[in-house]
């Protein structure tokens, strides 16, 4: 930890250490608050919003400025995903084929819309088109890395020298939206449509309200790690082979890929040097990405600079307000019906509830949250990261230029 010129800069070990205290603030907190527990909001989200505004807070009256290391982050993300490839089963996929085209269908539509609702209320302002689009596609189901990655673009070609304050504006109140919007949701459409899971499966994250404890030892836990390492040291030879190809996609997504193929591909029986069968769906792996997930999110959430918001709070809680308005009404009057209006449907919801205004871990923590409370929806853990995090990076690629060129 050092302080150096108005900046307290925290180390990466401290930052992980905090992460876990704020997820244990946002669980004592959920249990105290009873609505917050109510509606699925996840833990991660609640204690990360009560840090984020306790320093800023701290900004306010002191000038002081805390930055956090967050390299840990990145292996914690590449963990969770690794374990949702490592429990993902052919059945399930072939399963979910027809939904996730739908899934897919819908929500580049909605990518069309988002960027045209951006666009309008910029233009009501008097704004440039390029700044509705930083409050569209780009930021929003693009998160905070795509508005990284265009901002400075957008600004040398189109003079919008604030782009990048803009872009991570609306990334920021973006995720916050979308991580209380999911929870909700789905809890307005299991209730109202008396859902309910159509087999009990154990959970893909975590454990159930119900499970009292699960007996995990030291070697399952020892070999879900393991397991891990192998998938994620393909995921990385893989990820190598695609940039040199002129492909880039982020680590986790390739991690993920590989996890379903080690799990799909070598048989139940093949012999392992732990000795035990492959720990696709154990208790070892959903406890990993529990943590791995939950931790993620926390330090997300705790590292925002919402000061740095302040002077752009008009315009961008305006544009808000338009896109979540359109992420409401598509998630529940779209998406929703063409998902079927099953339990499974429910929970997809409260993952695009996620990644409409967010980020693709917002969107498993929100079905995460669900999931606990509700029951477990493979489908959705299949179907969801798929659209999420591989597909709409590819289409974001093309629409950007699309509407930069052409409104």
């Amino acid at each position: 930890m050092e302080f150096d010129n108005g900046i307290l800069h925290i180390s990466a070990f401290l930052s992980v250490t905090l992460g876990i205290i704020v997820l244990f603030v946002g669980k004592r907190v959920n249990n105290i608050v009873r609505f917050l527990n109510e509606f699925s909001i996840p833990e991660p989200v609640t204690g990360g919003l009560i840090f984020s505004v306790l320093i800023a807070l701290l900004y306010v009256a002191t000038g002081i400025e805390i930055e956090f290391e967050l390299s840990a982050r990145d292996f914690l993300l590449v963990y969770f995903f690794t374990t949702i490839g490592i429990n993902a089963s052919l059945k399930d996929l072939v399963k979910g084929g027809k939904p996730l085209i739908i899934l897919l269908a819908i929500t580049i539509g909605y990518m069309v819309i988002q960027n045209l609702a951006g666009i309008s209320v910029a233009a009501a302002f008097g704004l440039a088109a390029p700044v509705g689009l930083l409050g569209g596609s780009v930021s929003l189901i693009g998160g905070h890395g795509t508005a990284i990655a265009w901002a400075p673009r957008i600004a040398a070609d189109y003079g919008i020298t604030n782009a990048m304050e803009v872009g991570i504006a609306c990334a920021t109140f973006g995720l916050i939206l979308a991580s209380i919007m999911g929870g909700p949701i789905a809890k307005l459409l299991i209730n109202r449509y008396k859902l309910k899971p159509t087999v009990e499966e154990p959970l893909d994250v975590g454990f159930s309200e119900d499970e009292k404890e699960s007996k995990i030892g030291h070697l399952d836990f020892l070999d879900a790690i393991l397991a891990i390492h192998v998938c994620a040291i393909l995921g990385f030879v893989l990820n190598e082979q695609l940039e040199a190809l002129g492909l880039q996609l982020p680590l986790f997504v390739t991690c993920l890929f590989a996890g379903i193929l080690i799990t799909n591909l070598i048989p139940d029986n093949f012999p392992r040097f732990s000795g035990t069968k492959w720990p696709s769906r154990k208790p070892a792996i959903s406890l990993l990405a529990d943590v791995s997930l939950g931790t993620f999110l926390a330090m997300s959430l705790m590292s925002m600079q919402l000061w740095t918001l302040v002077d752009l709070a008009g315009p961008i809680f305006t544009i808000l307000g338009a896109q979540f308005f359109v992420a409401l009404v598509v998630t529940m009057f779209v998406i929703f019906p063409a998902m079927g209006k099953t339990y499974d449907a429910a929970v997809v919801c409260a993952g695009f509830g996620g990644i409409s205004l967010g980020s693709t871990p917002t969107a498993m923590a929100n079905m995460s949250a669900v999931s606990q409370r509700y029951g477990a929806s493979h489908m959705a853990f299949i179907i969801v990261p798929l659209v999420c995090a591989f597909f709409i990076d590819l289409v974001n690629a093309l629409l950007i230029p699309f509407f930069l060129a052409n409104f």
